[in-house]
């Protein structure tokens, strides 16, 4: 029971990815936002949802879900021991339905706790937690959150270990629904029945020897909002509940979690989904077009939130069974691609008792492994979110992870500039996915990608650091809708806003010594996507999408190419006839 079970998601846009992981020396180069990884990896494994979610042949020949079994569950426990445990791969993830009879009727015990169907689990849960952890894994389970519908009867069960409480006293009165799915009743936490009640599941689990807790249908989020569907409240009690249960549980929040309450999920959880299901819910477990792609919109506005705190969870990694994913061998990689470099929790649902050889090359490669487990920041945008862009995070031990995309849906090539990176000169240059040197480049690498294809590198640089003048924004020459506003976070605390419908920002007497196209620097401030026209001398106007900041009050910069003359120049920003684009603090010019 997740998210795309209950609606269509429509088709989007093709796109295409290449990555980088960089290598400097030197210690100078521009800096950007790092997390504290120190404290925790993002977790590694397999989820039982993709195969129950899909229509491919075979899988489900009961009936919907009908997957879910003890037996696969061994089957992939066996399977991943062999296969993937040596590469770090260790959780084995029951997820919805393990409560649920053929026909989706849910069974629950005399306190309203979940109870597993006697058919789909015969030895019952601690005994399939046992046999994972037997093959040296952890075991995971599944909840929606609330007290689900049925497990309410007649508000007079009783909950455990706690006299005198029934589930009639832990939900309000008027028995608001809440959850992604309205599938239970709102608790109410001012009741300390309440924490009892998340206490007893919580202690089942433990006591059962589960290692790992999804909650799903959290809100905000979820696609729901407003008072009934804040479930703030829940994940609070859960972690409280978890931490007195005697046993570590990672508990993970889905879906499509609300920005607004990021602080919430990082104090309360261990890692939180932010975008929709990845599965297509069609005869094969994903598409690039169903939802793979959207992670490359959606993702750049949490990354500065990854870290010791928790991970941004961008869902199951499906990448290993070739037809049965269905999606090319490009797009493989490329999703692979970004899950590592964007910390994402690397959890597959694929069949791994079939991994073609390819993808079992994607899911074990060690290097490409250590960018996603290391000591190392996620990556972020450094260009605009245009069809061909770069990604790029600067490393503890002077490595940089650079992405680069091409989004559309043809072949074409895509280059990485050093000066994005704030050197110029020579690099040297590793390719991950094949492991092997590419020797030297200067001030940048340009790749030939196919439709949705990526590489990955990592490029040491030999050469030196750029310097930059910087021109204010509010500074420049406004028309139009466009204004100068307060901004506590912009540099000079100002920045210009209200570029809409025609409003423009002009940036007059930026100079550079010789001719050229230059990567200039934007500094802006955008609660989401939004483009601009840039040209520079009255031509030369190209748009260029400028991917979320999350929120209003948060700065991040991307690079666009200008053709400048040698001498002063004029940069305008152009919001264009009808259109919104993003607030402007700054730019940055290399010198």
């Amino acid at each position: 029971m997740r998210s795309s079970s209950y609606s269509a998601l429509p088709g989007r846009r093709l796109r295409t990815l290449v990555v980088l992981t960089l290598t400097a020396a030197l210690a100078t180069a521009a800096p950007t936002a790092q997390a504290d990884t120190t404290v925790a990896k993002p977790y590694m494994g397999w989820t039982s949802w993709s195969m129950q979610s899909s229509k491919y042949p075979g899988l489900n020949p009961n009936g919907d879900y009908s997957y879910l079994t003890e037996a696969n569950i061994t089957k992939q426990t066996d399977a991943m021991a062999a296969k993937l445990k040596s590469f770090g791969y260790e959780y084995i993830n029951i997820d919805a339905g393990w409560w649920m009879d053929w026909s989706w009727q849910p069974q629950y015990d005399e306190h309203g706790r979940q109870k597993a169907d006697p058919e789909r689990f015969p030895s019952g849960m601690k005994a399939v937690a046992d046999r994972i952890h037997a093959k040296g894994l952890k075991a995971g389970i599944y909840l929606p959150v609330g007290l689900e519908k049925q497990a309410y009867g007649d508000g007079k069960t009783p909950i455990w270990n706690a006299e005198g409480c029934t589930t009639g006293d832990i939900v309000y009165a008027d028995l608001r629904t809440t959850n992604g799915w309205d599938s239970a009743y709102k608790i109410d936490f001012s009741d300390p029945c309440a924490q009892k009640y998340i206490d007893s599941q919580a202690q089942l689990f433990a006591d059962w020897g589960y290692d790992f807790l999804k909650l799903d249908g959290v809100g905000p989020g979820s696609f729901k909002s407003g008072d009934n569907y804040d479930n703030v409240a829940d994940v609070a009690a859960w972690q409280q509940a978890i931490e007195s249960a005697g046993r570590p549980i990672h508990l993970e929040l889905s879906w499509s979690l609300d920005y607004g309450h990021v602080e919430d999920w990082k104090k309360y959880s261990d890692g939180w989904r932010i975008d929709t299901d990845v599965e297509c819910y069609c005869n094969t477990l994903v598409t690039w077009e169903n939802s793979v792609d959207d992670r490359w919109d959606d993702t750049p506005a949490w990354t500065r939130h990854a870290g010791a705190d928790g991970w941004n969870d961008l869902d199951s990694l499906n990448v290993g069974n070739g037809a049965m994913d269905g999606l090319t061998k490009a797009e493989r990689q490329s999703y692979a691609t970004l899950w590592a470099i964007a910390k994402s929790p690397l959890y597959t649902g694929d069949d791994l008792t079939r991994l073609d050889s390819y993808g079992l090359s994607l899911l074990t490669n060690r290097e490409v492994i250590a960018v996603n487990q290391g000591n190392t920041p996620p990556a972020q945008p450094v260009t605009a979110s245009d069809p061909q862009q770069v990604w790029a995070a600067k490393n503890p031990n002077g490595t940089y992870t650079v992405a680069l995309f091409n989004l559309s849906d043809a072949p074409a090539s895509v280059t990485a500039n050093w000066s994005t990176l704030g050197f110029k000169g020579k690099a040297s240059v590793r390719d991950l996915w094949n492991k092997e040197s590419l020797g030297p480049h200067t001030d940048r690498i340009t790749q030939a990608l196919p439709a949705h294809g990526s590489r990955l590198f990592t490029v040491t640089p030999r050469g030196t650091t750029l310097a930059w003048t910087g021109y204010e924004a509010e500074a420049g020459t406004l028309s139009g809708n466009a204004s100068v506003a307060d901004c506590s976070a912009c540099s000079d605390g100002r920045k210009v806003g209200n570029l809409y419908d025609g409003g423009k920002l002009t940036v007059k007497d930026v100079v550079v010594a010789k001719a050229g196209t230059y990567q200039i620097k934007v500094a802006y401030v955008s609660g989401d996507a939004r483009s601009v026209a840039v040209s520079a001398n009255g031509g030369g106007v190209t748009s260029h999408k400028f991917p979320s900041t999350g929120d209003w009050s948060t700065v991040n910069s991307v690079y666009v190419p200008v053709s400048l003359k040698a001498g002063a120049n004029t940069i305008t920003f152009d919001s264009g006839s009808g259109g919104y684009a993003p607030d402007i603090d700054r730019i940055d010019v290399q010198k």
